[in-house]
């Protein structure tokens, strides 16, 4: 993939840093793979505004995505690679040799015409899908389930992926996207590959219309409230506000985010920040 700046002939344009869509083959989706998708503008069924900062955006359709992977042993050919707006990631419509019609994660590397295919006993080939088991060490893959055949949970977003480093009786050890390394059982499915659109993160919207177009609303920032609505609000002059901390109070540095004593603490070998290792 790749990204381009453009000329900076507006003020809009002299910050942005877009995407050239090189690998997007067409932009027409398949109309039998859409679904409607209501926006909420951050209300709940209750019509209270319950996530703040939302609204507005362009309207989108929901594109049905394979993450199962569960047409086991039927060969599938590329028809094309797409945007969807709903994910950082491109997706590829693939279509089997009965006749079928499905979207899956796109990886880098997969090209129109390519021939993918699920199954016990695959080649572990790019677009692939496949037990843990059966994929050799230090192959890099995403679309990870965390209980077989539920669909894949795990390493979806654009350019990431995990490393198979090592294989015990029951579970595999991952390394994630964060550095984490992660037990999972060995019979899980995941797909060969790194997902595609690995520039996303050096795009630059440019202006602050772009952000409205995506539904996401200017953010008020807290020291500029007053102390009833923040506690980093008021003060004399442009006071700084103090430590950082939510609307609540909770502070926004250092707190542990994970519930204490979660079942799947087994389960993590070495933290992202190379602590905390299992027993």
């Amino acid at each position: 993939m790749a990204v381009k700046k453009f000329k900076p002939m507006t003020a809009g344009t002299r910050w942005r840093i877009g995407n050239a869509f090189a690998e997007i083959t067409t932009n027409k989706p398949e109309k039998s793979l859409l679904e409607p998708l209501k926006s909420t503008g951050g209300r709940n069924s209750s019509g209270h505004l319950t996530m703040r900062y939302r609204g507005g955006g362009h309207k989108r359709k929901y594109r049905i995505v394979d993450f199962r992977r569960d047409k086991r042993d039927i060969e599938a050919t590329v028809l094309s690679i797409e945007y969807d707006p709903n994910r950082t990631a491109f997706i590829a419509l693939v279509q089997y040799t009965d006749g079928e019609k499905r979207y899956i994660i796109a990886p880098q590397g997969l090209t129109v015409g390519a021939k993918i295919i699920s199954g016990e006993n695959v080649a572990p080939e790019i677009g692939n899908a496949l037990p843990l088991r059966n994929i050799p060490l230090g192959t890099n893959v995403h679309n990870i389930e965390l209980n077989p055949n539920t669909g894949g949970k795990m390493v979806r977003s654009a350019g990431s992926s995990a490393q198979l480093t090592n294989k015990e009786e029951k579970y595999a050890v991952l390394k994630m996207p964060s550095g984490e390394l992660r037990k999972v059982l060995i019979d899980c499915y995941a797909t060969v590959g790194v997902v595609s659109n690995s520039d996303h993160s050096l795009q630059s919207m440019g202006k602050a219309g772009r952000n409205r177009w995506r539904g996401i609303r200017p953010r008020t920032r807290g020291v500029a409230m007053n102390p009833v609505d923040h506690p980093m609000g008021g003060g004399e002059g442009r006071a700084s506000g103090g430590h950082p901390r939510s609307r609540s109070g909770k502070y926004a540095k250092g707190a542990k985010t994970r519930k204490v004593g979660k079942p799947s603490d087994k389960l993590i070998i070495q933290r992202r920040d190379g602590s905390k290792l299992a027993k």
